[in-house]
């Protein structure tokens, strides 16, 4: 297992931070450190926690995961991580594979802090890594909903176990399917992520470690995950200047989900991911969030 130089120490350990949020550092279940931080909810609520998942070359600490996570603190409380090969997470990205393993181990972190109800919400990468975590067999909360079968996840993930389960999903930005390099952006992406100069750029310019390996075998797309979602609420939010996805991606998204399985946003004058995303946007998302969670 890899042990980059800026995570010494892997035991999980808690620490305090500038804010009143508290910091830490979990391992998942393939042995990765992830860090991860915890903000509490403005109003003092510890019913509802929601997990924000950044999206690719992010990190907990970036500008607009820090304030997506001090607007959504108006809903509920907030856990920000970094994916592994990012920020101070230990690993190497792999672009959306077992970055679902960096999600259980934070949703099972955030029940742990004794919420109620946990909720994902993602962006770009991280939008597609909350649609396949919600979708792997046996994912339910503690209402029994979404109880799902046929969406794994490749590498040998292992059992869902306790750090699966959520309440509700918000999908920010995602794609639909692999590989896609019909627009500039994901043709740079793509150079970044294949070829290994572009890895060195990642590494250095982009601060993204990531893994040099193709994908073996191919996980589940998003489109093939959405299906299993359902019966837990489900809300993809899509801008209609993406310069990353076109409309076809959230389309696609919102078919696979079928008849009522899942709200659709097309956002006008909205482009990429958490960077764009205004604070009016993030407050209705924290809105629907807390509209669709059940009471204990």
């Amino acid at each position: 297992m890899e042990r980059p130089a800026e995570t010494e120490d892997m035991r999980v350990r808690v620490e305090p931070t500038a804010s009143s949020a508290r910091r830490t550092v979990l391992l998942t279940s393939d042995g990765v450190p992830i860090e991860a931080a915890h903000l509490p909810a403005a109003h003092g609520s510890g019913r509802l926690a929601i997990v924000i998942a950044h999206g690719f070359t992010g990190a907990l600490e970036r500008p607009a995961v820090r304030r997506a996570a001090r607007e959504l603190s108006r809903f509920g409380g907030v856990v920000t991580f970094s994916f592994r090969g990012h920020g101070g997470s230990g690993g190497r990205s792999t672009v959306g594979d077992l970055e679902v393993l960096d999600l259980a181990a934070v949703v099972a972190w955030a029940r742990g802090l004794g919420y109620e109800r946990v909720a994902t919400v993602g962006f770009s990468m991280g939008g597609s890594v909350v649609l396949r975590h919600a979708g792997l067999p046996g994912t339910r909360d503690a209402t029994g909903a979404g109880d799902t079968t046929g969406a794994g996840v490749s590498g040998g993930a292992g059992d869902a176990g306790d750090g699966y389960g959520v309440a509700a999903v918000v999908s920010v930005s995602s794609p639909a399917r692999w590989y896609y390099r019909g627009t500039a952006p994901m043709r740079r992406v793509h150079w970044v992520v294949m070829r290994p100069v572009g890895r060195l750029v990642s590494r250095f310019g982009l601060k993204t470690r990531i893994h040099p390996e193709d994908w073996n075998p191919v996980p589940v797309s998003p489109v093939e995950a959405v299906p299993f979602i359902a019966p837990t609420p489900l809300l993809i939010v899509h801008g209609d200047r993406d310069t990353y996805f076109p409309l076809d991606h959230p389309l696609s998204l919102a078919a696979a989900a079928g008849e009522d399985g899942a709200e659709l946003w097309i956002e006008r004058g909205f482009g990429h991911a958490e960077n764009a995303a205004d604070d009016a946007l993030l407050a209705r998302i924290g809105a629907w969030l807390t509209s669709r969670v059940p009471s204990a």
